[in-house]
């Protein structure tokens, strides 16, 4: 029977056993047989790729008490207990959980003395990547100068995040995905010497999962190990997974194409009544799209190959649809499966994803849909899912583009209207672009609730940033400027970032935000901030006086003094008036 934990029971003990990295094992053989060995090394690659596992076997194959050799022998006492973690000169270290500059000095310190139970100390930091820039600094004083009888060897996911300093300083060896081939050779080898029987699908599937990464597809064949009675099937791995079994693939794809829309929505509520995940539901359909796709593209590829267990199936659907209908939805699936991420109801997102690219939502003359809803002369037949869906679909965005077209007309009459009015006086108020009144938020600029915005401003900035990077992008060039009830009012200095704000599916992100920070319902009003500036400077000035100036030669007649003319001079005349007393 199976172990528990059986992808600790099978871990790699020797540099044959460590699978798919032949080129980094190989090297590593010939650095010890010819007693070459570097004191530092950069161990990278993605999780599950046996990092870990090789530097273990090279802290054993170094102080094997039957070598130096190529392989460990696993059988001295050395080889033992450096395999259980008992010996005190291999030390194995989480940078994750000591990643300060104290738990390195400490090391620092220690690496001086001599090794008191093998040959040689070893260093195992995995996750190196996790570790402080002062940690690194003091790390750094080690890898230059380092004593004769110590190795380091760094272990990461993430090396772009370590200082070039210390990879300039270590070798660097980069492990690679697991192929779908050399995982199912090894998952058939354990079950073989467990005594596990599993289905070849079965088999495949979970080597499929693992994505390159044998430590996951071991635990994963533990955990079906587990819950499997007698022969594990393939729909034990689904059962355990959630996934979604190829055949119910091809029928739900098979419903796209023949745009029944009811069926498609019927057997994806079938899905979630079955305790699948939407999220999860998106992605392996975007997989099998993919599948198609490569299938379609490059047939004969060893790639796709082995990534599909049944080609002959996979082929006859890829026949129904164009490389350009394959990657259109695939990017339409992207797109939701990106929004389903901040959606409360994800199997909403879901079905609408799926009515995308079944041409539900399309409203060209072209359209089979729209056709066939031209021919019922525009009535729908009871029943006809496909048939009313569309028409409210389409009826839905007539009636947007003409709230558009509604809103455009509204602010260029206000500010058509404004405009004679700029030239009749100076004292006018200026013209409003936006079609925006600004007074009542210049008022509330300097109001409790426009200091308590910004105040909150920098956490709106990082909750629409997690939402949606992009949004944040544009979002971060406006200024908030007031907040007036419940409508926060931002001023950007460039057009293109205020349009891009204002797009409806940005704005919506940016007002949820708002009404999740403010604890109420939250508007966003845009204004550019020369429109802003203007009338603030406006509503700082007060408004021109008539200012009366009048002299008279004791005859009554009015004259024209020099000091009058200085008057006129300094004001103008238009603000200078000479009356008769």
């Amino acid at each position: 029977m199976a172990h528990i934990a059986l992808y600790r029971t099978w871990r790699s003990q020797t540099f044959r056993e460590v699978v798919g990295q032949r080129h980094i094992t190989q090297t590593l053989q010939n650095s010890l047989r010819e007693n070459r060995l570097t004191h530092a090394y950069l161990f990278n690659g993605p999780r599950g790729t046996g990092k870990t596992s090789t530097a273990k076997i090279l802290a054993k194959a170094i102080n094997c008490l039957n070598g130096p050799s190529e392989e460990p022998c696993n059988q001295c006492s050395a080889c033992e207990r450096i395999t259980e973690g008992a010996v005190m000169d291999v030390v194995e270290i989480d940078a994750a959980s000591n990643r300060g500059v104290e738990e390195i000095r400490d090391i620092r310190d220690k690496v001086k003395y001599a090794p008191t139970e093998v040959r040689q100390k070893v260093y195992i930091i995995d996750e190196v990547h996790m570790l402080t820039t002062e940690a690194f600094n003091a790390l750094l004083k080690t890898l230059e100068e380092p004593p004769a009888h110590v190795m380091f060897i760094l272990a990461t996911t993430e090396p772009h995040k370590i200082p070039a300093t210390i990879i300039s300083r270590c070798q660097r060896f980069d492990f690679r995905r697991v192929s779908m081939e050399d995982e199912v050779g090894r998952l058939q080898y354990v079950c073989d010497q467990e005594q596990i029987s599993i289905d070849k699908e079965a088999l495949h599937y979970i080597a499929r999962l693992s994505d390159g990464g044998m430590r996951d597809a071991l635990s994963l064949l533990d955990q079906a190990a587990s819950f499997a009675t007698g022969e594990i099937q393939l729909t034990d791995i689904l059962s355990i997974t959630g996934g979604i079994a190829s055949d119910q693939f091809k029928r739900l794809v098979t419903f796209i194409k023949e745009q029944n829309l009811g069926a498609a929505l019927e057997l994806i509520d079938t899905f979630m009544q079955e305790g699948k995940s939407a999220d999860k539901c998106i992605e392996n359909l975007i997989h099998y799209f993919r599948d198609l796709l490569m299938v379609r593209m490059v047939p004969n590829s060893p790639v796709i190959s082995e990534r599909v267990f049944d080609m002959a199936e996979i082929k006859e659907v890829a026949s129904h649809f164009s490389p350009v209908e394959m990657m259109s939805m695939i990017e339409t699936l992207n797109h939701y499966q990106s929004e389903m991420k901040y959606s409360v109801q994800p199997q909403t997102m879901l079905e609408i994803a799926i009515m995308k690219i079944s041409g539900g939502h399309r409203g060209t003359e072209g359209s089979p849909v729209v056709r066939s809803l031209e021919e019922a002369g525009g009535r729908v037949p009871q029943g006809d899912l496909i048939a009313q869906m569309s028409q409210r679909m389409k009826q839905l965005e007539d009636q947007l583009a003409q709230l558009v077209k509604s809103g455009v007309t509204v602010a260029s009459g206000e500010s058509a209207k404004q405009a004679p009015a700029a030239k009749v006086s100076v004292a006018s108020a200026p013209t409003k672009k936006s079609g925006l009144k600004l007074g009542p938020y210049l008022k509330a600029s300097e109001g409790p609730d426009t200091k308590t915005a910004l105040l909150k401003w920098s956490q709106v900035l990082g909750d629409v940033k997690e939402r949606k990077i992009t949004v944040h992008a544009w979002l971060v060039n406006g200024d908030l400027v007031a907040m007036l009830d419940d409508v926060v009012l931002v001023a950007f200095k460039n057009e293109m970032h205020r349009n891009t704000t204002e797009k409806p599916e940005n704005k919506v992100i940016i007002e949820q935000v708002l009404s999740s920070v403010f604890g109420k319902s939250m508007r966003l009003l845009t204004v550019m901030r020369k429109e802003w500036d203007d009338a603030k400077s406006e509503s700082t000035q007060a408004p021109p006086e008539e200012m009366e100036l009048v002299a008279e030669d004791g005859r009554g007649n009015v004259v024209k003094e020099e000091w009058i003319s200085e008057a006129i001079q300094l004001f103008g005349e238009d603000l200078v008036t000479i009356k008769e007393d």
